[in-house]
């Protein structure tokens, strides 16, 4: 498998931004899972997904082990979005804040 930065390589930053735009212009959350689903395979899904839920859990200091045995995402897995919540480019917790400013899911739009 192909070692790589958290940061994107500058050659790889167009292929970023059309995907990032192609993200915004997602309005539902129906849009935004069908084309996820499209987008990534089922395993790729899934790590988004146990990476997502490991967010919230490290925020409140729970131990690497208690998120494992409460997730069962892998303590090498919550240990990289560890990482990035400490250094990585603030993404996480951007997301956490504007789940907090726009309230509960919006999953019936």
């Amino acid at each position: 498998m192909k070692k790589r930065s958290i940061k994107p390589a500058a050659g790889d930053n167009r292929a970023l931004d059309g995907l990032v735009q192609a993200l915004l212009a997602l309005d539902t959350p129906t849009r935004m899972r069908a084309f996820l689903i499209d987008l990534c395979t089922p395993a790729e899904l899934q790590a988004l997904a146990d990476r997502w839920r490991v967010v919230p859990l490290l925020i409140e200091g729970a131990a690497y082990r208690d998120i494992h045995d409460r997730t069962a995402v892998s303590v090498t897995t919550i240990g990289r979005v560890a990482r990035c919540l400490e250094m990585g480019s603030g993404g996480y917790r951007h997301a956490l804040n504007q789940l907090a400013t726009d309230g509960p899911d919006k999953s019936s739009q």
